[in-house]
């Protein structure tokens, strides 16, 4: 990659990206029309549950994708697959000693995830059975954030999206036939989950192992070479604070946006709902910005890997000018047809009334939101993961004191402004960190 890719290909590299972050939520859509068309209604709350439990689980873990990302990018271009062999390795010893913590500790996080969430006892027995079935699929879950961060760092976002539609698709396919057919109830759609992501991380393995076969290596992968190389401990040292800081970056975020819902609770049920509805149409728009974030990671990281850090911010530039438009384009609509996509979600008279009141606060977000997602991306491509995780921590904390401040004085209107704040805050809090820690030359 001695040129700088066209704006064309940086399009057609985050296509494959947003297609398959789209075609996420369709899973949780086909397993409620499953579970509601042939259980009843206590197997419907116990799915849903137990997927929010699983959400929270696996995704303090999203950093085994975004660092195998980083690393990869680097080394991706190099003659031989030994590095690119050394850092999935070492990814996916961290990954299955994850699982396996999960594994030995369900007992205790059950226990932690229904002391939290309560439902009724039909439920919430019906979503410990989801839960026991479900939990199996750890290892499966967590090698194939590794194995999508091996395909995002190498640029083989086809192969992503390919992947995603088998797991999606087999998914949804397995839940019909052992929920339905069966007539499995919840055991049915946890079972189908966890058997179509282990067919898809092995078709990913495999596929991997076909790409990086083609490359020579230097060192014969064996019991000597894991020992010197995938366990050397001061390559999983860095791979293990790297994890770390994207974390800790995670459950900032996290913790932000429960603060943002416990503040919308203290406004009332109309208010709590009507942000609950905007904020679907924020999540909508991470999966656009995601998807050239994601291209970011790649380009930028495989530049930085060839020592080329004029190409890596020739790279860094139009990814932002393309997130920037997607950006400005998402909130466009959002603030023409705003009226419209909420009487999607809801017809209820008063949740109505209150999200108009604040749409527009969800079309500043999305417009100022691209700047975010663009540097967390130049962040992940150059593994300079301390600065997210300092950016993340500065901005949610400014964040819990601006929405008492302002939410106590100008009400909802002051918490959306707030939260706008908020993803400016990470952006500026990102910029400065960049240049301070000498990557200047990336922006």
């Amino acid at each position: 990659m001695s040129n700088p890719p066209g704006y064309g290909r940086l399009v057609l590299s985050a296509a494959p990206i947003i297609a398959a972050n789209c075609a996420v939520p369709l899973l949780g859509l086909a397993d409620t029309a499953i579970i509601g068309h042939y259980a009843g209604v206590a197997d419907l709350g116990a799915v849903a549950l137990g997927s929010l439990i699983f959400s929270f689980v696996y995704w303090a873990f999203g950093f085994l994708r975004m660092t195998t990302t980083g690393f990869v990018s680097q080394c991706w271009d190099d003659q031989t697959a030994d590095r690119v062999l050394a850092v999935v390795g070492r990814a996916a010893v961290i990954a299955l000693v994850i699982a396996s913590g999960i594994l030995l500790t369900q007992a205790l996080i059950s226990w932690l995830a229904f002391t939290a969430f309560t439902a009724s006892d039909a439920v919430e027995g019906l979503a410990a059975v989801y839960f026991d079935i479900r939990v199996w699929g750890a290892p499966a879950t967590l090698l194939t954030y590794v194995c999508f961060g091996v395909l995002i760092g190498a640029g083989r976002t086809s192969a992503l999206l390919w992947l995603q539609l088998l797991l999606n698709g087999l998914n949804i396919l397995l839940d019909f036939i052992f929920a339905a057919h069966f007539q499995m109830g919840v055991a049915g759609i946890a079972l189908g989950t966890i058997v179509a992501e282990y067919v898809t991380v092995i078709v990913a393995i495999i596929y991997l192992a076909t790409v990086l076969g083609r490359r020579p290596v230097n060192m014969t992968p064996d019991f000597v070479w894991v020992k010197k190389v995938i366990l050397a401990p001061a390559a999983l040292l860095a791979l293990m604070q790297a994890n770390g800081n994207v974390m800790i970056r995670t459950v900032m975020l996290l913790l932000a946006f429960a603060w943002f819902t416990n503040i919308s609770a203290s406004f009332g049920d109309e208010v709590l709902a009507a942000n609950h509805v905007l904020l679907q149409f924020i999540a909508f728009s991470a999966f656009f910005l995601d998807g050239f974030a994601f291209v970011t990671e790649s380009f930028v990281g495989r530049a930085r890997g060839q020592g080329d850090l004029t190409l890596a911010k020739q790279v860094s530039w139009r990814c932002f000018r393309l997130a920037a438009v997607t950006g400005v384009f998402l909130a466009s609509g959002l603030a023409l047809g705003g009226d419209m996509a909420v009487g999607l979600l809801t017809d209820l008279p008063a949740v109505l009334r209150q999200t108009n009141e604040s749409l527009h606060w969800a079309v500043a977000y999305i417009a100022c939101s691209s700047a975010a997602f663009h540097l967390d991306g130049v962040f992940i491509g150059a593994t300079a993961t301390r600065g997210m995780r300092n950016a993340a921590i500065v901005s949610t904390v400014a964040f819990f004191i601006l929405a008492l401040i302002l939410g106590g004085g100008f009400g909802n209107d002051g918490l959306w402004a707030a939260f706008v704040a908020f993803v400016i805050a990470r952006a500026v809090c990102l910029a400065f960190l960049l240049r301070r820690d000498g990557l200047a030359q990336l922006t």
